[in-house]
C-alpha cells in the first residue's frame, strides 16, 4: 500500500502568498476601479542584458546545425561557465576551484536540495525571519516536529531584530546546519566580516555546516562588506555557498544559479571531500544539468559588456529602493535595508500586526507588500517592500503612499 510523506502535512508557511492573493482579490471585487500597485514580489521586471540575449541566440543557432549541435552536458555545468564563476570569486580574494562549483537551474532548488546530503538527525538553525524554503525543505525532510504559533519543534530559531541589527547571535546550544542569507531576504541586512567570522569559528569548532545564501550579493555597494562567505578565513572547511543569476541579471524565469561545495568541507562523521562527492552523486542521479542555452547566457554575464549591463540593472533597482526608502522615512516610518540590498524592511505603524498593516496599505494606498510574519515569528510587526518593478510603477506607488497613508 502506497503512503504519503506525512511531513508535508506539517507545513504552514504556504499560507503567505495565497493569503496575499486572496485579500487582494477580495479588495478588487469590492473596488473594481482601483489600480493595484505591487511592491511585494521579488521578481525582476526589466529586460535581459543585450549581451545575454545575443549569446542565447547564438547558442540556439548552433543547436539548429548538426555540426554544432550539443546534447547532454555535464551535470555539474559547462567548464567555461564554471571557470568564469571561479574567476569572479578570485576577484573577491576567494580561492575557489572550478570543480567545486555546481551550476544549477536556480538558487531556490539548491537551497532545498542541498540538505538531502545530510542526515535526518541534524539539528538545524535558521535566521528568523528567513526565506521560507530553508524551513520548509527541512520540515519535509523530517527534521522538525509540528508547528505551534509559527514555531516548528526541533528547529533552532536565531532571531534577527532591530536590537541586533537584524543579524543573529550564535546559537546557545550545539547545532549542525546553519542557514545564513546576506544580503538578507527579507530584512535587507548585510553581514560584515566580523559577524560572519563568528559563525565560521562556531562551525569549525562544532563541525557544523553553514549554508550561505548570497543570491543578492551583487547589490552590495559598500566595499567593506563581504559578497561571499569565502572572503572569511576557514570558510571553505565549513560553508556551502549558493548564488543565482536571477536577481543580478534578470534570470528569474530563465533559471540559472550555482552552489559551491568545497572539497575542503568537513563534517562530524566524514572526511574532507565526502560532502563534495555526495553532492556530485546527487546531481548526477537527479539532475541532467542546466539548459545549455541558458548557460551560454550566463557566461555572457561575466563578459566585460555583460558586467557593465548587469551593473546598470542592479543600479536601476537600487534607485527604486532609494525612492521607496525615502518616501517611507518621510512618512515617519522606521526603515531598514534598501542600501546594499533590494528590499526595504519597515516597522509597522502604531503597533499594527504585519497583516493589519497589509490591509491598511492596500485599502488606503492600493499598494501590495509582504507581511513580515510570513517569513517567521520574528517578522511580526514588520513589513517588506521590494524594489523590483518598473520605475513608473514604483513612483506611482510611493506617490500614493505619500498622499494616502494615514500614520
Amino acid at each position: 500500500m502506497a503512503t504519503i510523506n506525512s511531513n508535508y502535512d506539517k507545513l504552514s508557511a504556504g499560507y503567505l502568498f495565497p493569503e496575499i492573493a486572496r485579500r487582494t482579490k477580495e479588495f478588487l471585487a469590492n473596488n473594481s476601479d482601483a489600480k493595484i500597485m505591487r511592491l511585494g514580489i521579488g521578481d525582476t521586471t526589466e529586460a535581459l542584458p543585450n549581451s545575454v540575449i545575443e549569446s542565447i541566440k547564438k547558442r540556439v543557432e548552433q543547436l539548429g546545425n548538426t555540426n554544432s549541435y550539443s546534447g547532454y552536458g555535464s551535470s555539474e555545468g559547462e567548464a567555461e561557465l564554471r571557470n568564469a564563476i571561479a574567476n569572479s570569486y578570485a576577484k573577491l580574494g576567494a580561492n575557489i576551484a572550478a570543480e567545486d562549483i555546481f551550476v544549477s537551474d536556480g538558487a531556490k532548488g539548491d537551497s532545498a536540495n542541498i540538505q538531502s546530503v545530510f542526515g535526518v538527525d541534524n539539528i538545524v538553525a535558521v535566521q528568523d525571519p528567513a526565506y521560507p524554503v530553508y524551513v520548509d525543505s527541512n520540515v519535509i525532510a523530517g527534521r522538525t516536529g509540528k508547528a505551534t504559533d509559527g514555531n516548528y519543534a526541533g528547529l533552532v530559531y536565531m532571531p534577527c531584530t532591530a536590537e541586533n541589527n537584524f543579524f543573529p547571535t550564535l546559537p546557545d546550544s550545539k547545532v549542525d546546519i546553519i542557514y545564513l542569507c546576506s544580503p538578507n531576504n527579507p530584512t535587507g541586512a548585510v553581514a560584515n566580516k566580523e559577524q560572519l567570522k563568528t559563525f565560521v569559528n562556531y562551525a569549525l569548532k562544532n563541525k557544523a555546516v553553514i549554508i550561505f545564501d548570497a543570491a543578492y550579493a551583487a547589490f552590495i555597494k559598500d566595499d567593506n562588506l563581504p559578497k561571499s562567505i569565502y572572503e572569511i578565513e576557514g570558510a571553505k572547511k565549513c560553508a556551502i555557498e549558493i548564488n543565482s543569476f536571477s536577481k543580478t541579471a534578470g534570470f528569474t524565469g530563465v533559471r540559472l544559479g550555482w552552489c559551491v561545495v568545497p572539497k575542503d568541507l568537513e563534517v562530524e562523521n566524514a572526511e574532507a571531500g565526502k560532502i563534495h562527492g555526495l553532492w556530485t552523486r546527487r546531481q548526477n542521479t537527479f539532475f541532467n544539468g542546466a539548459s545549455n542555452i541558458v548557460q551560454s547566457g550566463g557566461l555572457a554575464v561575466f563578459s566585460e559588456q555583460g558586467q557593465k549591463e548587469v551593473s546598470e540593472l542592479v543600479n536601476y533597482y537600487m534607485e527604486n529602493a532609494r525612492l521607496i526608502k525615502e518616501c517611507l522615512n518621510a512618512k515617519g516610518l522606521k526603515t531598514y535595508g534598501g542600501e546594499n540590498a533590494p528590499y526595504v524592511w519597515l516597522q509597522t505603524s502604531n503597533n499594527l500586526t504585519s497583516w493589519e498593516f497589509f490591509d491598511k496599505l492596500l485599502n488606503e494606498c492600493h499598494v501590495v507588500g509582504t507581511p513580515g510574519a510570513g517569513f517567521g515569528p520574528s517578522g511580526e510587526g514588520y513589513f517588506r517592500l521590494s524594489s523590483f518593478g518598473h520605475r513608473e510603477d514604483v513612483i506611482c506607488a510611493i506617490e500614493s503612499i505619500n498622499k494616502n497613508l494615514n500614520i
